[in-house]
């Protein structure tokens, strides 16, 4: 059966105007080499297509094993401006939880 990031870490979201970031922190210190590998900028513009139509960064955080994803214009303009339905933050950072495990 194929690994989910679900499967190896915890998230915590949030936005702010129609930038969407979020913290994906290991289970175990055993599972962080694969969430490093797994959450990439290409695998996270890959998952969302056209929904994040700025650059992904993500942010390795060796000293408490988590990688901080941060997407620019991702929130359609922002939770007052977008037609999208429940697309802030917390709904695109459990999103990520998806992405397959590498390695």
């Amino acid at each position: 059966m194929t690994k989910i990031v679900q499967d190896i870490a915890y998230v915590r979201s949030g936005d702010k105007g129609d930038v969407c970031t979020a913290g994906l922190i290991a289970r175990a210190p055993a599972d962080y080499a694969a969430l490093k590998a797994s959450v990439t900028p290409a695998a996270v513009k890959s998952l969302y297509g056209d929904w994040v139509r700025g650059d992904v960064h993500c942010y390795p955080m060796d000293n408490i094993e988590a990688v901080v994803v941060v997407m620019e214009r991702a929130l359609g303009g922002g939770a007052t401006k977008t037609l999208r339905l429940d697309q802030t933050g917390k709904s695109l950072g459990h999103a990520l939880l998806r992405l397959p495990v590498v390695g």
